[in-house]
């Protein structure tokens, strides 16, 4: 069954399910056990061996722990142990009142959220999660809902770290280009120039960024989107009432009644130093050789990384509660405790999520899902100017099926510099450009993705509900980028191409503006 058609059948069971059920972890599970019996031939008790290594894999695999998996895990209960102190000492609340004054309506929120995405462009993990804890004050008291916040922060997360060169992904996506450029004796470039030509290519993370601003200005929200923003402005639910939203807390902590804005940005403040100076560390001590800041970006480890500046963060924010307490007696110290807990609780559903989701993305890898989808682009016989576009449709339908974007790269980009090498080698970057950007789209649209989990899991929203209402956007993006590849693949012209583009995103959001109007003139 590897290496098949019939590989795709447990990503495209599970996502159906999660689209049809809306009951994540049920559908990540038969999913799982689909792509397990796939594997065994059928064998029930084989089928349960392949099922309990690859979760138990997880953790622990081949004589060694799993530590990037167990970090992020440890990283993700120590951001509800932060999250939770950071309300008790009431700096949620000091901020929220603070960001009211100054920012006045819906679109700056909107729009405050997407420059901090923009600005905090290190490690999407780190966005995703830190953007939510600043954000979602702001957010919540000008009534945007909790699917509206993932949405742009899905979407100014990886957008941003695949076109920026000092990132955790664009060090490992130049690594990779240096094996394709040396494969293929190409030397009038280097890895760090490709990388560099393929940012103005990268239509997808142009086009999803540009869209997240023109939403909020326009307020051009359509699909389901619209139903969750309608009910947040009129209502103020920022999320559905039925609905449990990872990173929620769920008991009503107290609120010390002297808290200040400090409260809330000291402990980010040390979580975002102690990640990016524990990923300079950590790259440095893994460098060998020169130590630059590239070499550095490409060596760190990331998990490790987060791992340390979430103690850093936990530490001072429960100086900061200690100061409430002990010093101001604006809340009683025997709640640590329950602040411990509560906060590890309302990780918790994040983490089955991300669990299963890396069980199932094991099992997919095993079929040979990507090895398949990449299989078919070799194989055809198409127009080399058609080649960008269909790359970025595969790499997306790959990224999609598989829930990982870095997985999608490490298979696809050898393919499309293979392909260029033999046909033409001057499609060679736009090629490469294109697997980045369908690789981040469809990553986008996946519910198996882990950014997508923690996406929604940084703004509070339920998984589920961020999934369904991004698509429509990232579609539309998808759209507006596909116009671009197929320009760049007759013109090799990079900023006409970016032109086409660019005007499409903004001709699409203004037609769904105009719609929007038009509907509400007529209501």
């Amino acid at each position: 069954m590897e290496n098949t058609i019939f590989s795709l059948l447990p990503p495209v069971i599970a996502i159906l399910m999660v689209v049809l059920t809306r009951r994540v972890l049920l559908s990540l599970g038969v999913g799982i056990v689909a792509a397990a019996f796939l594997l065994a031939e059928f064998n029930l008790a084989e089928t349960a061996l392949i099922t309990w290594n690859a979760a138990i894999g997880n953790i622990y695999a081949d004589g060694e722990w799993s530590t990037w998996n167990i970090f992020i895990i440890l990283f993700l209960l120590l951001l509800g142990i932060i999250t939770a102190f950071i309300n008790i000492s009431g700096g949620s609340r000091a901020f929220g009142e603070w960001a009211v004054k100054r920012v006045k309506t819906r679109a700056g929120a909107q729009i405050m959220a997407a420059l901090l995405g923009i600005l905090i462009f290190i490690d999407d993990y780190f966005n995703a999660l830190a953007v939510g804890q600043i954000s979602r004050p702001v957010t919540d008291r000008q009534r945007i809902s909790r699917a509206k916040l993932a949405y742009i922060i899905d979407s100014t997360s990886a957008p941003v770290c695949v076109v920026s060169p000092i990132s955790s992904w664009g060090a490992y996506i130049i690594g990779v280009l240096g094996t394709i450029l040396a494969a293929h004796g190409i030397t009038e470039y280097t890895a760090f120039s490709a990388f560099v030509q393929t940012i103005p290519m990268n239509f997808y993370a142009w086009t999803a960024l540009l869209l997240v601003f023109l939403s909020a200005w326009l307020k051009a929200d359509f699909g389901p989107m619209k139903q969750h923003e309608n009910r947040a402005i009129t209502l103020g639910e920022v999320m559905p009432p039925d609905r449990e939203a990872p990173g929620e807390l769920k008991e009503d902590l107290p609120v010390s009644s002297k808290g200040k804005v400090g409260d809330l940005v000291w402990p980010i403040v040390a979580l975002i130093i102690g990640t990016v100076s524990a990923m300079l560390w950590t790259g440095a001590q893994a460098t060998e050789g020169t130590v630059t800041i590239l070499t550095i970006f490409e060596n760190t480890d990331v998990a490790k990384s987060l791992l340390y500046g979430g103690l850093v963060g936990v530490i001072v924010a429960i100086a900061m509660f200690l100061r409430q307490s002990v010093v101001l007696k604006g809340v009683k110290t025997n709640v640590f405790g329950t602040g411990v807990w509560e906060g590890i609780k309302s990780m918790l559903p994040a983490v089955y999520i991300l669990f299963f989701a890396w069980t199932i993305v094991t099992l997919i890898g095993d079929l040979g899902t990507g090895t398949y989808l990449a299989g078919l682009v070799e194989q055809s016989n198409m127009n080399v100017g058609l080649l960008p576009f269909l790359l970025f449709v595969i790499a997306g339908i790959m990224a999609f099926a598989t829930g990982t974007s870095w997985g999608s790269f490490g298979i696809l980009l050898p393919i499309a510099g293979e392909i260029t090498a033999v046909t033409d080698v001057s499609l060679m970057i736009p090629a490469l450009a294109a697997v980045l950007a369908g690789a981040v789209f469809g990553d986008h649209c996946s519910p198996i993705s882990d950014t997508t989990i923690l996406s929604s899991t940084g703004a509070g929203s339920h998984h589920i509900d961020h999934v369904m209402t991004q698509i429509p956007y990232a579609a539309l993006a998808a759209i507006a980028s596909s116009a671009g590849f197929l320009v760049l693949g007759f013109t090799n012209n990079a900023w006409l191409s970016l032109a086409v583009s660019v005007v499409a995103i903004i001709l699409l959001a203004v037609l769904l503006k105009g719609k929007k109007d038009t509907s509400s003139a007529e209501a």
